[in-house]
Parts: structure tokens; C-alpha cells; sequence
């Protein structure tokens, strides 16, 4: 047996579904489903919940047949085992439904365990059968691995390590309620898998470093926009600082095109614009906050639907605060903010660099000169490239101006001349 909920904002519930008998449960918003769904963003035929079994073995497997992704807590997925207590949500933004089995333990495992096994059967669990890269096993649903706990967070792999600090993938599975708690407007995205920010121990004894750390958490706990990662948790743990924020599946554009190459024009322009909609948003606040390190490394696309994410605001910085220090990377930063004096309109300039980059694969400095003796340095690209026109040619050479009030100067105008591209 099992049953289905349905759940609003505060985790309660508001409609319940039980099928004491059935193996397969179809849900969307077409009336011959056994649950129907009114949402917009739910589709006709989204999802398919098909009970597997295998001698004594009774599971669940989800099958998402919905054009707006289906999440399986906070992880968008197409095929996927459902255990008990499962958060599955149909589309972003979409509806939550709690899925409870009468039991979360197979039948096969509870005869091994006894009849009063409890119902998590990790320890019990051989985790036989998982492929090598699964992080979580397909019959107990449990981690098969964890490097290290971090408080309450169970480190699952290390994902990078750079000057600042070191990334981690980790779980929290207490977190799927508070994270489901955690909505910005009109989204939802319920997850107990975080990336974890561990600042490094030696650039923990620099003043600026801590500064540093401290604006990126105190940044992202006040912004709200489908296109930053959301914020969940700052704390210290044995006198190291961390960050937790959203998983973002996906890789980023510097990464995709070192893999692919060049990207066409259509999507070079589509991603920049992405871009422009999230730097409105940070120019829009009181006081504006600039980013002052957009480069592709920096720019994550979410396999799901080509969006983009802006990652990375260790750098950010609020116009009016003291003059700072030089922040930003090479080629994608304009003379001010070199000197420590961004504005707005030094964010925007590094859009150019950062097209030149996908539709070249090469580095913009590559493109990056003095036309004769006593002028400024510009970017200047050859007059015939297949995938830069006039057109495209005249924005970057105007996003890149050596004087910021020559530059666009407001990302809604530039987002405009692109789309015009």
C-alpha cells in the first residue's frame, strides 16, 4: 500500500491519495489520471509510479513524462527508485506530493533483519548490485559512501578545491522539510543534497578572505531570483567557516566549451541574455550590488532546461561601500575595476570578453590590443568569423568601451541590443 500527499508551502497537508492495491499510479492534469493535478505547470501525462517486483523484492520507480521535469527531492530525474518519505515535485515551481510506503524496507531485507527490524535497514543493507558512481544505494537508499560529517551534513565527494576553500557535494536528509520551507516567489525546491563552502585554514587568518566569506553568505541570504543558487546555512564547525547552498546540476560554460568547442550564435546570445536578467536584478537592489567576477567559469548551465545560473559571489561588492581592492579575472575585468573602482557598467563589460570566449573557444586576450601608439587597449576581432556578425561585432565593441559612459549602461539596454542579434 501507499499513499501520496499533497503538501503546501508550511509542509502540511492538503489532500491525501491511498491505493491499497494498485501497481501503477499515473498522475498529471488530464481527468483519467489517478491524480489529477490542476497546476499549469503540471502536464497532461507528467509522471508514472510503477511498483517492481523481484521475488520478495516490492519497489517503486518513477518514471517523469512531463515537458517541465519532474524532482525527486530537489534532483531532477527521468527514471528513478521511490522510497518512503520522498519529496516529488512536478515541474519547478511546481506541486509537492510526500510519497509513504506502508513499509520503506523490501521484503527480502526485512527477512533477513528479523520481523522487528526497524524501518531504516542501512546497517543491514550489502548495498550489492550498485553501479560505482551511484552516491546512494538502490535498495536502502542510503549513501554507500561518506568521506567525512560536517555537523549534521554527511560529505559525499569532494567537488573542487581552490585558493579560497574546498566545494563539497553533501547530504542532509532532515533538511528536505526545511528546505522545502526555504521558497523565493514562486519556486519550490525541495532537496536534501547541498553544495557545502569550506573556507581554507590559511586564508582564514587573512582579514580580507574572512571579509570575503562573511559578504558571500550575507549576500545570497537576501537575494531571490530563479537564477542565483538559493542559501540555506552558514555556520563554523571546529573554527572553519562553511556555506551551504543549492546543488545546481549542470557544468559550467567555460568547462562546456573546453569539451564542445564554440558555441552558435543563437546560444551564445540566449546564455548572455540569461546573464543580463540576473545582473538587472543585483543592479535593481538598494544599494546596487555588483558581482565584479562574471566570467564563463563562473556562468552554470542547468542540464534540465539550458538555464543559467550565476554562481561564486565571493567577490560581490554594494556601490557606495570604501574603495576596495582589485577583484575579477583577467581579460574579463575593465581598467576601473582593476583600480579597485567598479560600477555597474564594469559588470556589463564583461559580457563582451565572455561571448568572445563561446564563440571562439579562445581566450579574449588572444583579441585584446593597442590599435597604435597612444591609444586605449580594445578588444578587436577578425572582420570575418562565422558566428560573430556586424551586428554582434558592434554590441561587444560598445560593452567594452574603455570608458564606462561609453559602455551600455544599464543590462536591460544591453539584454536589448542582444536580443536585437
Amino acid at each position: 500500500m501507499i499513499a501520496l500527499i499533497l503538501l503546501n508551502e508550511q509542509q502540511s497537508e492538503l489532500q491525501r491519495w491511498s491505493f491499497p492495491s494498485e501497481t501503477i499510479v499515473k498522475i498529471g492534469r488530464s481527468p483519467d489520471n489517478d491524480i489529477v493535478l490542476t497546476d499549469n505547470l503540471v502536464s497532461r501525462y507528467h509522471l508514472e509510479l510503477r511498483q517492481i517486483a523481484d521475488a520478495e523484492v516490492i519497489t517503486w520507480q518513477l518514471f517523469n513524462q512531463g515537458t517541465n521535469g519532474t524532482f525527486l527531492n530537489g534532483v531532477g530525474v527521468q527514471e528513478a527508485m521511490v522510497f518512503d518519505g520522498a519529496l516529488i515535485q512536478l515541474a519547478q515551481g511546481g506541486p509537492v506530493l510526500k510519497f509513504q510506503a506502508s513499509s520503506s524496507v523490501p521484503t527480502a531485507l526485512l527477512s533477513a533483519c528479523g520481523e522487528d527490524a526497524p524501518a531504516s535497514i542501512s546497517s543491514a543493507c550489502d548495498h550489492a548490485g550498485n553501479l560505482p558512481d551511484n552516491l546512494f544505494c538502490i535498495h536502502c537508499g542510503q549513501p554507500l559512501k561518506v568521506e567525512q560529517v560536517i555537523r549534521q551534513y554527511q560529505v559525499l565527494r569532494t567537488l573542487g578545491r581552490g585558493g579560497m576553500g574546498t566545494t563539497y557535494l553533501a547530504w542532509y536528509p532532515d533538511r528536505v522539510a526545511a528546505a522545502q520551507q526555504h521558497r523565493s516567489g514562486n519556486r519550490t525546491r525541495p532537496t536534501s543534497l547541498f553544495v557545502l563552502k569550506e573556507m581554507n585554514a590559511d586564508m582564514a587568518q587573512i582579514e580580507k578572505a574572512r571579509e570575503l566569506f562573511t559578504r558571500e553568505a550575507d549576500t545570497l541570504k537576501k537575494l531571490d531570483h530563479p537564477g542565483i543558487p538559493q542559501f540555506f546555512d552558514s555556520f563554523i564547525d571546529r573554527d572553519k567557516k562553511y556555506l551551504a547552498m543549492e546543488l545546481i546540476h549542470g557544468q559550467d560554460l567555460e568547462k562546456r566549451v573546453f569539451h564542445q568547442g564554440p558555441c552558435t550564435l543563437e546560444q551564445a546570445v540566449d546564455w548572455t541574455i540569461q546573464t543580463c536578467d540576473i545582473l538587472s536584478y543585483l543592479h535593481s537592489q538598494d544599494p546596487p550590488i555588483l558581482h565584479r567576477d562574471i566570467k564563463p567559469g563562473n556562468l552554470l548551465l542547468r542540464r534540465l532546461d539550458n538555464r543559467i545560473f550565476l554562481i561564486d559571489f565571493g567577490a560581490v561588492k554594494k556601490i557606495g561601500t570604501p574603495q576596495g581592492t582589485r577583484i575579477g579575472a583577467q581579460d574579463y575585468s575593465p581598467r576601473e575595476q582593476n583600480l579597485g573602482l567598479p560600477v555597474i557598467q564594469s559588470d556589463l563589460y564583461a559580457i563582451g570578453p565572455t561571448l568572445i570566449f563561446l564563440l571562439t573557444s579562445d581566450s579574449p586576450h588572444k583579441y585584446y590590443r593597442r590599435p597604435q601608439k597612444n591609444h586605449p587597449y580594445r578588444f578587436h576581432l577578425p572582420e570575418k568569423h562565422p558566428t560573430i556578425t556586424p551586428q554582434l561585432r558592434s554590441v561587444i565593441e560598445k560593452v567594452t568601451a574603455p570608458k564606462p559612459r561609453d559602455r551600455f549602461q544599464t543590462a536591460a539596454e544591453l539584454k536589448h541590443a542582444l536580443a536585437n542579434c
